[in-house]
């Protein structure tokens, strides 16, 4: 079995050399970025399986290096951060991180996280790097998984990175019908501090969007009492 590949990014040199030490027991492979640019330059010359991301970093912030990693890649995102407060840890989790752990941290807990996501993309048939995705075509939209773009009526349309992670859960499985819990389970953290309510809310969001943008027809479809699936055209 192949070893995963896993950047760490962190202007603290030991923070970085205490992850390596842990997760090199584990059998993954390690790199190392001090800064946010040096990540996005590893992101280009090697494909990673999962980024830990420091938060509070000079220059470029952990909010703006998750932000472009997910302008082109999906892989998973473990952040790591100095402050408590809920609400920053729900705007990094609705940015596009996957989870999020506070320092100090348990190393052991830290293995595990990043041990749940690797499985859970494995589990979700996740696109990596390495990986070739075909975009996936319906009436009047085509999602480009490769690079996380949706475009309507042949035009790239904005959608948040939680909007897309929903709306390219759902066009991957047509007619399967998700609850609020799963969605949460499959693109949120697993111990995700919001209400899965909030997921109702970026539905909204990705109607109106899609509406906005001449969509001929609804691509999210209610299952009342249940939750949501994808509805393409002529549906």
């Amino acid at each position: 079995m192949t070893a995963n590949h896993i950047l760490v990014v962190d202007d603290e040199p030991q923070m970085r050399n205490l992850i390596r030490i842990y997760l090199k027991r584990q059998g993954y492979l390690i790199h190392e970025a001090q800064n946010g640019v040096e990540a996005l330059q590893w992101l280009n010359r090697q494909s990673i399986d999962l980024v830990i991301l420091d938060i509070m970093m000079p220059e470029m912030d952990g909010y703006a290096v998750c932000t472009e990693i997910r302008r082109i890649q999906t892989l998973p995102i473990l952040m790591l951060t100095a402050r408590s407060e809920t609400k920053d840890r729900i705007t990094g989790l609705n940015l596009g991180a996957d989870d999020y752990l506070i320092k100090p941290f348990d190393p052991g807990e830290l293995v595990a996280r990043v041990g749940a996501l690797l499985r859970r993309v494995q589990q979700l048939n996740i696109p990596t790097p390495s990986s070739i995705t075909r975009p996936l075509s319906f009436e009047d939209m085509t999602i480009y998984p490769d690079r996380r773009e949706i475009h309507i009526q042949n035009q790239l349309v904005d959608f948040t990175p939680k909007e897309y992670d929903i709306l390219y859960l759902l066009a991957s499985n047509p007619h399967r019908v998700f609850t609020r819990d799963h969605i949460v389970e499959q693109l949120w953290s697993f111990d995700y501090i919001g209400d899965v309510r909030s997921v109702d809310n970026h539905v909204k969001n990705i109607r109106e969007k899609a509406h906005r943008a001449n969509l001929s027809f609804s691509p999210i479809q209610t299952a009342w009492g249940v939750g949501y699936k994808f509805q393409s055209g002529g549906h």
